[in-house]
């Protein structure tokens, strides 16, 4: 498991439009702040561990691209009111029952959300339940809707040809357009359906569906999928979804009872970019695992047997890490963790701990 299989992230899209204000009501400018707490001055895989949902088609052919999503507590919902601009276009929820002014946003967080496609589903009752990645050219996120979900994820644009050649041989390709964006719909089944964006500002998106489908249903969503401006993005996005400028915060919290290996770079998690909570710990406990590992293999080949303790013992400490038991019930990645861990503090690391562990 490589920092790949960590998270796909993305680097593609609009400048920020300046103009857009947001007006929220009272409920949701609160549920905003948690998401996105602004200071005054100024990780294609399966996400690592996670369990599928018991149908999870979503992505095949795309080396287990699915994602597993469960609901969280808290989440907008994604409906908002198109506005006749060619892209990038600003929007505003459905619901504004009382104006309370613009949502601030840093620049920080504001160009976590421009680089990358920004689209959403213009429907009542669809709500965004796993997002990951964002850092540099590959994203997911993923909505739901009932036993319904569309799963969108991309992709640098460099790699579209072999993605569509792949796609050939489920299905002869059907033109249609995802607010007004060239695309080509593949079916996979009576039920299961993709739609491939044509490239554009550097990246490419395909949508997928999990859970029953008609193609009436399908289309009809389709229809209402919108590209939207970076704020109405942002505030699509659960209040457990650890931004930018929530790393630190999410970390302490994470790091809490963890023993940090030499040398380790607390800041460098500045740069794992907007990920859900089971994300972002997997992400930080893989740099923990994977530090610790080397320094247990250079102690081991130094001869110094004190050091070559405490890193096996900092590797089984992992069992009471509450962060990987917070995790262990929504996907396998402790288990993972675990297993590498302790071979590692009995004797040495393990044949493909890199990549079970995404070591770099």
């Amino acid at each position: 498991m490589t920092d790949e299989h960590l998270g796909r992230m993305v680097r593609d899209a609009d400048p920020y439009r300046p103009d857009v204000i947001r007006h929220l009501d009272g409920a949701a400018q609160n549920l905003l702040e948690e998401i996105m707490s602004v200071p005054t001055l100024g990780p294609v895989a399966e996400p690592p561990g996670k369990r599928p949902r018991a149908r999870r088609g979503m992505m095949s052919g795309l080396a287990g691209a699915s994602v597993a999503a469960t609901l969280l507590a808290g989440v907008l919902a994604v409906s908002i009111m198109k506005v006749d601009q060619p892209e990038g276009r600003p929007a505003t929820p459905a619901v504004t029952s009382e104006a309370t002014g613009p949502a601030a946003y840093s620049a920080m967080v504001l160009k976590a959300a421009e680089e990358n496609p920004r689209l959403l589903i213009d429907q009542p009752g669809w709500k965004a339940t796993t997002v990951y990645g964002f850092a540099e050219k590959e994203g997911t996120i993923a909505f739901s809707n009932g036993g319904q979900h569309l799963e969108m994820n991309w992709y640098p644009a460099a790699q579209y040809d072999d993605y569509h050649k792949d796609r050939l041989q489920v299905s002869k390709p059907e033109p249609v357009k995802v607010d007004g964006w060239p695309a080509d719909l593949f079916r996979y089944s009576a039920s299961d359906f993709a739609v491939m964006l044509r490239p554009r500002d550097g990246s490419f998106v395909e949508l997928r569906t999990g859970g029953a489908w008609t193609r009436s249903e399908f289309d009809r969503v389709v229809a209402d999928v919108v590209r939207v401006d970076a704020r109405t993005w942002l505030a699509a996005l659960p209040a457990e979804i650890v931004t930018p400028e929530r790393v630190n915060e999410q970390a302490a919290k994470v790091l809490a009872d963890v023993p940090l290996p030499p040398g380790f770079d607390i800041a460098a998690l500045n740069g794992l970019g907007t990920n859900d909570a089971y994300q972002f710990g997997a992400k930080v406990t893989s740099r923990i695992g994977c530090g610790w590992i080397a320094e247990w293999l250079r102690a081991k080949e130094a001869g110094d047997d004190a050091a070559l303790q405490r890193a096996a013992d900092a590797l089984r400490s992992s069992h009471k890490w509450k962060v990987l038991h917070q995790m262990n019930d929504e996907g396998d990645w402790p288990e993972v963790f675990w297993e590498t861990a302790d071979k590692v503090a009995a004797g040495g690391p393990p044949a493909g701990y890199k990549e079970a562990l995404g070591c770099e």
